[in-house]
């Protein structure tokens, strides 16, 4: 099977972008150093620090290692690349829902009935085929770098993988296979999920397009062929809601027969999946929104009528509940974002191209999926049943509308929007455990050929200083020592995240020189073994930031057991957070969490004014030739 495709990144009207760098060894191991100093205990640190030395030491592994990793970067497009896709994504053994997939939760639709969440089926499925001759094209406008270092040209190699991708289930590792010629376009097909029934419908006939009422035509057949429960097939998608590895393993069983075999390869090669769920019968809150996306809501309910291998599963709920499921290793947040912001705009401005009935061609229906069950497989359908329905069980989700304020009013106190709120998130931690840990925010490297993301570590030691400054009881800060700290924060904040985008972040670089540790077989080094860089990858707070322009959101899971998963969304005057947690953990509350991250925002934005209004008053004083007031608390 064709492996991952491997285009160079000369994009439309762009220059070639350059190689991710390697950073130098002593600016990593610095850094690294300064992000773990204030996590660990003085005892542990210095264990660390005498590890990291002997590491580093001239002539010593670390440099050997460097140089590996440098003459890698030569013969490679992105030396990281291969070596990210499996930590972060092909080699973990977790399920997809709600650990590694991310949704986009669309605006809440207004269906009259079945037949008109199937019209806004066939609308979005004509969009997406329209969406999709953007990118064969190479029509899409090239994407430019936003917030720090604007401007700046991106890779837009993760939108020719949208509708090309699949992950195979493997019993160590996963595969990530990219059509790299996709098959003609006559043969084009996405897969339709009803009642957990899964459809073939080709999206071409006689080498011509379906039209959107030729579409919604076979929507309707779909729709009718599954209301007979005598002729449904058991829920085989549920297999692809489990752990990778139980997944693999009840995949071999399937494909012993010719029918699974047929059936797979029709789902493995779509376009994509388009699930039409049953009412769920939950109030539409943001909060169940987000959790129907995440994982259905169980096998009782959509939970099977999905296939998560795929990069892109569409959901159209006939309760008006509807969203995006994104499979994550082929691309990053932004691109669903984009092609969801497409969609909706499609959806919403255009009239609808219904064509007369006389236009309308007499197509053969959609062509049901077959499986070929057994006592076995049942068991396994069974067992994958029960794993998903304790994963929902366990997924505690909070979405806040922050309403006091938004990207304005921090722009305003000529601060970053996004590094004021990694901040108010390590208050809100703060508030809530009374320590910091290792935080994970995703950074884009798109300015890189191949670029994905490397990690910004907000956990800072001047987020430290100052979230301590605003719940120390003990001691009184003045507000002038507050808004300082707060400042140094921002400016470390702002820092790492310009490091992270220019290829000089520790994590990615960190990784490679473990891989390379492992390719050379030698013994796994000190540094890598260390408790402290265990638990600096643990990321127990998990964020990113995914901005939209049209009114819709994006949430995940936690990446650990006892941590949370933070997304957010600043808009202009109101910022919306999605707040994940395990209920398991007696550690984490996703309320608890989203009750300190609102007080937080609030004691920062009223520490800005009163600096402001003291600053004023200053200002104002020393114009009217009085004395100067000293700002206090």
């Amino acid at each position: 099977m064709p492996v991952l495709e491997r285009e160079t990144s000369r994009d439309r009207g762009s220059q070639v972008l350059p190689k991710v760098p390697v950073p130098p060894l002593k600016q990593t191991l610095d850094m690294y150093l300064r992000c773990v100093q204030h996590l660990v205990t003085e005892q542990q640190f210095m264990k660390t620090k005498a590890i990291v030395e002997k590491f580093g030491a001239p002539g010593g592994v670390g440099e050997a290692l460097q140089k590996k990793l440098l003459e890698r970067r030569d013969k490679t497009i992105n030396w990281v690349y291969d070596y990210w896709l499996e930590d972060m994504y092909l080699n973990n053994r977790l399920a997809l829902p709600v650990n590694s997939s991310p949704v986009m939760v669309f605006p809440k639709q207004t269906f009259r009935d079945h037949k008109d969440s199937l019209r806004f089926a066939a609308r979005l499925i004509k969009g997406l085929l329209e969406y999709k001759r953007l990118i064969d094209e190479r029509a899409l406008p090239a994407d430019v770098g936003r917030g720090q270092l604007a401007g700046t040209p991106l890779c837009m190699e993760q939108y020719y993988r949208l509708f090309t991708s699949y992950r195979y289930p493997g019993l160590k590792t996963d595969t990530l296979k990219v059509q790299v010629k996709a098959a003609s376009s006559a043969e084009e097909h996405i897969v339709v999920a009803c009642r957990s029934q899964f459809f073939v419908l080709d999206v071409v006939a006689c080498g011509k397009q379906l039209n959107e009422t030729e579409i919604l035509s076979q929507l309707e057949r779909i729709w009718k062929m599954t209301e007979n429960p005598k002729e449904r097939f058991p829920p085989f998608g549920i297999l692809t809601s489990d752990g990778r590895t139980e997944w693999a393993q009840a995949r071999d069983v399937l494909t012993k027969d010719q029918t699974n075999r047929d059936s797979l390869a029709q789902i493995e090669s779509c376009l994509c999946v388009v699930c039409l769920d049953e009412p769920s019968g939950l109030v539409p809150s943001d909060t169940n929104r987000a959790l129907l996306m995440l994982h259905g809501g169980g096998p009782e309910k959509s939970g099977s009528n999905r296939w998560y291998d795929k990069s892109m599963q569409f959901v159209i709920g006939m309760d008006g509940i509807c969203g995006v499921v994104c499979e994550h290793s082929p691309f990053e947040g932004i691109v669903l974002v984009q092609c969801s912001e497409y969609l909706m705009k499609y959806i919403t401005g255009s009239p609808s191209r219904m064509a007369s009935a006389s236009s309308i061609r007499e197509l053969p229906p959609p062509k049901r999926l077959l499986w070929k069950s057994s006592p076995h497989i049942q068991g396994l359908l069974a067992a994958s049943g029960d794993r998903l329905q304790r994963l929902v069980n366990n997924l505690d989700m909070d979405v806040l509308t922050f309403k006091a304020y938004g990207k304005e009013f921090i722009k305003k106190q000529r601060m970053s929007p996004d590094a004021f709120i990694q901040v108010a998130l390590q208050l809100a931690f703060f508030k809530c455990r009374g320590r910091l840990v290792p935080t994970y925010e995703s950074a884009s490297t798109r300015r890189f050929q191949q670029g994905r993301v490397d990690n910004i570590r907000s956990a800072t030691l001047q987020a430290l200083a100052f979230v301590k400054s605003m719940t120390d009881e003990r001691v009184t800060f003045t507000d002038s020592e507050k808004m300082k700290r707060l400042k140094d924060a921002l400016i470390a904040q702002t820092d790492y995240t310009i490091a992270a985008i220019t290829g000089m972040a520790i994590d990615n670089h960190l990784l490679g020189l473990l891989r390379i540790s492992k390719e050379l077989k030698m013994e796994k080094p000190d540094i890598f073994c260390d408790e402290t860089y265990v638990a600096s990858n643990r990321f127990i707070l998990s964020t990113s930031q995914v901005p939209t322009t049209v009114e819709m959101f994006c949430c995940y899971g936690p990446v650990v057991p006892n941590g949370y998963g933070a997304c957010y969304d600043p808009q202009s005057h109101h910022i919306l957070f999605c707040v994940s947690s395990f209920w398991e953990n007696t550690e984490t509350s996703s309320a608890v969490f989203v009750k300190a991250l609102n007080e937080g925002l609030l004691e920062i934005r009223d520490l800005c004014n009163r600096c402001s209004a003291a600053a004023t008053k200053l200002a104002d004083s020393s114009q009217g030739g009085g004395q100067p007031h000293k700002s206090g608390k």
